[in-house]
């Protein structure tokens, strides 16, 4: 697998299509659904697995980047697989590989272990987390009963638009005929952009607000919910996931279920839906854990949108500045993801985590101190070592602006 890392992001289905085949089509021994979106798609993937687990079904999850090891990419039931059916399953795509005109990139091959080892452990449903985009990612290789796409903003545009139009355009591109595709929060372009597709596949669209009551109180950084939807009234329940962003996610995760169940596609009650909310597990997303007598709450923040999230979360729950463990990969809108959270943020502790992609501390307190000019900006190499110098400026300790941050400083601390 290593090797496969060196190869970039190749966006293209042909590969795939390729891959899968040489497997004898894995997708074909379970049912499958694909979340696609900006900000949300993996909260809406974790509570989506969870509900169906609740409802009695047998569970694949997959879903990018890990964290810290590789196998939580795939996860049985909500457990991630051990090294040992890694290793199996790798090498039975690098066999199939081996048939390829050319090798497939590392997020190619790791979806086609995904839909391998799903079939292995004979599950009933998988839900595919998209890696970037939506119609030529990997992931829609697969042929779902079901797609969800959460909030659409500006990431990744030199493959997927500048425009959001373009950008919706190719996250729609999961749409297929006869699925359920939910669509949540998102202005009218990109409802137009996604309904459109849906009536050219044909697919039964669903946009995920409408008809919905969703009254929510913070309360220590958790969302305490009323929601009732067309189909069902559940009541007051606590999100599992923090910040007021995730009521918008747990509405598609809940409407595309109930759509699902309303076409006998699966059976998730009522019951298995508020678990799906209440229960779900989504690491280093607004995630509070305590170190040396205070806290570090760790978010990826990895685009403007996200930042914004977190500022909106931290101004809610906290009211003051706060010091930053700071990182962040050079390919992203570095500048607006600093901009977002220059108000919430007491002190930017700049560092880099093991990435190539990863800007350097100094490269990145440089852009912070345009970007944020009031506010203290130091560059410290190691995640670990800036941890410790942020120390001593405030509790808790906010580490955002990248997933492979925020990998580094959970493993640390966990």
């Amino acid at each position: 697998m290593s090797s496969l890392e060196q190869i970039g992001i190749k966006l293209g289905l042909d590969q795939i299509r390729a891959l899968v085949q040489q497997l004898d089509h894995p997708d074909r021994a379970y049912q499958c659904l694909v979340v696609a979106g900006t900000n949300g798609k993996g909260s809406v993937t974790a509570m989506l697995e969870r509900g169906l687990r609740a409802a009695g079904y047998k569970t694949g999850r997959y879903i990018s980047p890990h964290l810290v090891r590789l196998e939580e990419r795939f996860a049985i039931d909500g457990t991630a697989i051990d090294e040992c059916t890694l290793e199996t399953a790798a090498a039975r795509v690098q066999r199939a590989a081996e048939a390829l005109p050319s090798p497939p990139s590392f997020f190619e091959a790791t979806t086609a272990i995904a839909l391998d080892v799903f079939r292995e452990a004979h599950v009933d449903v998988a839900v595919l987390e998209v890696g970037l985009g939506g119609r030529l990612d990997a992931t829609n290789v697969v042929q779902p009963i079901g797609v969800a796409i959460t909030s659409i903003d500006f990431d990744h545009e030199e493959y997927l638009g500048h425009t959001i139009e373009a950008i919706a355009r190719e996250k729609a591109g999961i749409v297929k005929p006869g699925v359920v595709a939910v669509l949540g929060q998102n202005p009218a372009d990109v409802q137009q952009v996604v309904r459109s597709a849906c009536e050219d596949a044909p697919a039964e669209f669903t946009f995920a607000p409408t008809g919905v009551a969703a009254a929510a109180q913070l309360v220590d950084g958790q969302c305490r919910l009323h929601l009732r939807t067309p189909r069902h009234d559940y009541g007051v329940l606590t999100l599992a996931l923090r910040g007021r962003h995730q009521v918008d996610n747990a509405v598609v995760a809940a409407r595309l279920l109930e759509e699902l169940t309303a076409r006998r596609a699966i059976h998730a009650p009522a019951a298995a839906i508020r678990s799906a909310l209440t229960d779900a597990e989504w690491p280093a997303r607004l995630e509070l854990l305590p170190w040396r007598g205070g806290h570090v709450l760790i978010d990826g923040a990895h685009n403007p949108a996200g930042a914004r999230a977190l500022a909106s979360y931290l101004g809610e729950t906290y009211g003051r500045r706060l010091p930053f463990v700071m990182g962040a990969m050079r390919d992203k809108r570095i500048a607006d993801i600093v901009g977002a959270l220059a108000a919430s943020a007491s002190h930017f502790v700049c560092t880099a985590a093991s990435s190539p992609r990863a800007a350097t501390a100094d490269e990145l307190a440089s852009i912070a101190r345009v970007a944020a000019p009031g506010v203290a900006v130091h560059a410290v190499a190691q995640p670990i070592e800036a941890l410790r110098y942020a120390r001593d400026l405030g509790d808790p300790i906010v580490a955002a602006g990248s997933l492979y941050l925020a990998g580094e400083v959970r493993a640390h601390l966990t």
